[in-house]
């Protein structure tokens, strides 16, 4: 009698550290892109780990439940530190994590193979927190230390940008206690650009902080309103243009990266001077949300070439999505590119990637495999 072969293990699931919260203005909006990614991420090749980062910047062990961490008209999710702290491995090599519980003694939580960090804005999109796990030797989704970095301070993205040849609106840039200094001087300087202008922190995101100025009288407030977010500020000529993305994705293998069909954002409801906070996450009934984007095949073509090109002036990986002007002459000029999109599943980063071809949990499953793929350390 033949013997029967032994049963094969079932395989070993890729284990994966969702990072979320964190100690910028967008902690909620991190909170947010986690349950989405928990919702859609496919358990039968991942495990997660949840951790999240409180506004106090403690790692603690987070719940596993997609639904606690949505934005709905009376919930803002947030990360409290009342799951057990996680402990992150200090040495090249290692990459078990332990959680520590009041009164008790380390226990083990294993090892990760990835870390997936959902954070926007300072403190975890700008490149602090790629460069911890650098230090670990520890893969991750997304760009890189310097790609972060640059891509989350619009003054320096504005330089790498126009030094590789690619369109950009006239600036200035308000360096922490010049405007204190010379106010008068520096309203003549804005005066310059024309109005309307744009007033923004340099480094933060998801619309924080950011005023719309028609008349010089209200510039000193605007200014105010910026420096809760970042002590530098950036003001931006206003452009007369429809406002269209492209989610841009990694190559494979050394291919050049992917463009997204393009979309387009419109502002429907008169309460909203601009694309700001509420009208992205709190009234999404105020907005329309189109993709593709309706224009000819030739700006689709160039949106798509900039949208890449951008990606690589700063060096980018895995996904980013740049924000473009297409003005009445067919001019593209870029707004920004922001290294770690919103990525609910309502957000345009994943909704454009729909609409080109890969679905939400595809466009998870692919980022993963890209973080894992690509060497840690110089590359």
């Amino acid at each position: 009698m033949s013997s029967q072969p032994e049963p094969s293990a079932p395989a070993r699931k890729t284990r994966v550290l969702i990072l979320f919260g964190g100690r910028s203005g967008e902690h909620v909006i991190s909170c947010a892109t986690a349950g989405g990614v928990m919702r859609a991420i496919d358990r039968d090749r991942y495990e997660i780990v949840p951790v999240g980062i409180t506004k106090a910047g403690q790692w603690v062990l987070a719940a596993d439940e997609p639904e606690r961490w949505e934005i709905t008209a009376g919930n803002l999710p947030e990360v409290t530190a009342t799951g057990g702290e996680v402990l992150l491995p200090l040495a090249v090599g290692q990459r078990g994590l332990r959680v520590l519980e009041p009164g008790e003694f380390p226990r083990e939580l294993g090892e990760v193979d990835v870390v997936f960090p959902l954070l926007h804005g300072p403190f975890g999109e700008d490149g602090t927190l790629q460069g911890l796990l650098e230090l670990a030797d520890v893969p991750y989704v997304g760009a890189g230390v310097l790609a972060s970095a640059v891509g989350m301070d619009k003054h320096f993205m504005k330089l790498v940008l126009a030094g590789q040849g690619l369109p950009i609106a006239p600036y200035t840039v308000i360096r922490p206690g010049e405007w204190d200094r010379n106010p008068v001087a520096w309203t003549e300087t804005v005066a310059g650009l024309g109005l309307p202008v744009f007033v923004k922190p340099a480094r933060a995101g998801s619309s924080l902080g950011i005023t719309k100025v028609d008349d010089l009288a209200d510039l000193p407030a605007a200014i105010d309103e910026a420096r809760k977010h970042d002590p530098k500020v950036v003001v931006e000529a206003g452009v007369v243009g429809r406002e269209i993305e492209c989610a841009v994705l990694g190559g494979r293998e050394g291919e050049r990266p992917r463009a997204s069909l393009p979309g387009e954002i419109v502002v429907t409801d008169t309460n909203h001077d601009f694309y700001d906070f509420e009208a992205k996450y709190l009234d999404e009934a105020g907005v329309e949300l189109s993709c593709p984007a309706d224009l000819p095949q030739h700006l689709v073509d160039e949106v798509r070439d900039v949208a890449v090109r951008t990606f690589e002036a700063v060096g980018a990986e895995g996904l980013s999505r740049v924000d473009v002007f297409v003005t009445d002459e067919g001019q593209v000029i870029v707004n920004e590119i922001n290294t770690m999109p919103g990525f609910t599943p309502f957000s345009m980063y994943p909704r454009m990637w729909e609409k080109s071809g890969i679905s939400y949990p595809e466009l998870i499953d692919e980022l993963i495999q890209l973080a894992l793929e690509r060497p840690t350390g110089l590359r």
